[in-house]
């Protein structure tokens, strides 16, 4: 088998792929390749000289690149048994049938030209003449190069993505990582600030999985926060704001999409910040409303307990949603603002 495939891409003319044709990525981007080649505190220098030097053979706009490699590995992390890592350090995930090409008979073929004769999207992006599943730039070559057949611009690149994930979801979340991480001009945006005012007057427990009423019998997904009515509420992380406005549970509540794909959940507000809308970038320790007691009832509805934050956090997993316990994180966020605050 392997010698009918090898003569296969004998027979198609051989070349280099016409993306990487006198180009090659950096040495830095190389060596993540190699376990334990890189500290892990230079991850961050490392992937952005391999976004860059993709950028370059691609046109694709270090950003998108960034994003792309970003989502694939939060949604690699919600769901680690059906899509095991293969690169070093990159987040791609793509089946070998789709790599090689559904009706590849060779399944594990890594020669470009048959790859590209039986349709896989596999790619070589480092110029080695292979299109390697465990490379780390081959893998996100072959992502970006497959979304970018639509265009490279900021408006046709998200086409493309359509079309490799046929899942509006998967968009957005790119987008939304995109804007992040162009407005910012890095990658290490994943600092987080604890809801509220470290030092003001305000008291929370694990109130995970209780028993409400309202509504219907239904568990509580997430942590209470209790304070003054008015109290800044601040974002807990770099993201987008994707939700703003009136839940007939929640009341005015709010919710932010961070760089890790989780969906962080404020509500009960007496008010938000005027000056933000939906799709508006924040940070953490920005204020964007204030402690309140609205909800469980129609718009404008208030009263029916005590102000407190409610405090929510989602994992994408793809198609779907699930909550999880914010507490053991709130509580860091708590220790570690106040020790900076000591420093």
């Amino acid at each position: 088998m392997t010698a009918a495939v090898t003569a296969l891409s004998l027979i198609i003319s051989p070349g280099v792929p016409a993306a990487v044709a006198g180009k090659t990525v950096s040495a830095a981007a190389s060596r993540m390749e190699e376990p334990g080649a890189v500290p892990v505190k230079d991850q961050y220098d490392v992937r952005r000289e391999l976004y860059d030097s993709l950028s370059s053979v691609t046109n694709v706009e270090w950003y998108w690149i960034a994003a792309v490699d970003q989502y694939e590995r939060t949604i690699s992390k919600a769901k680690p048994k059906a899509r095991p890592q293969l690169g070093q350090t990159v987040g791609v995930f793509i089946d070998q049938a789709r790599w090689a090409g559904v009706l590849n008979p060779y399944s594990d073929d890594n020669f470009p030209l048959s790859i590209q004769w039986f349709n896989g999207i596999g790619r070589d992006g480092d110029g080695n003449g292979l299109a390697d599943r465990s490379s780390d730039t081959d893998l996100l070559y072959s992502l970006v190069s497959f979304a970018s057949a639509k265009g490279t611009s900021d408006i046709r690149f998200p086409i493309g993505l359509w079309d490799y994930y046929r899942n509006s979801r998967a968009v957005q979340r790119i987008e939304q990582f995109a804007s992040v991480y162009k407005k910012y001009g890095k990658l290490d945006l994943y600092q987080h600030a604890f809801p509220l005012p470290v030092g003001t007057n305000y008291s929370y427990k694990d109130t995970w999985g209780a028993k409400r009423g309202w509504g219907g019998r239904r568990s509580h997904e997430g942590t209470d926060l209790f304070a003054g009515h008015g109290t800044p509420v601040r974002s807990t992380c770099y993201g987008v704001i994707e939700i703003k406005g009136w839940n007939r549970f929640g009341g005015w509540r709010i919710g932010i999409r961070d760089l890790n794909n989780h969906y962080h959940y404020y509500a009960h507000l007496s008010g938000f910040d005027k000056k933000l809308a939906v799709g508006d970038i924040v940070e953490p320790g920005q204020v964007v409303g204030w402690v309140g007691s609205s909800g469980y009832g129609k718009p404008g509805t208030s009263g029916k307990f005590p102000p407190h934050l409610h405090y929510g956090i989602y994992s994408d997993r793809g198609l779907v949603e699930w909550a999880f316990d914010p507490y053991p994180m709130l509580r860091r966020w708590e220790q570690q603002e106040r020790q900076r605050r000591r420093r």
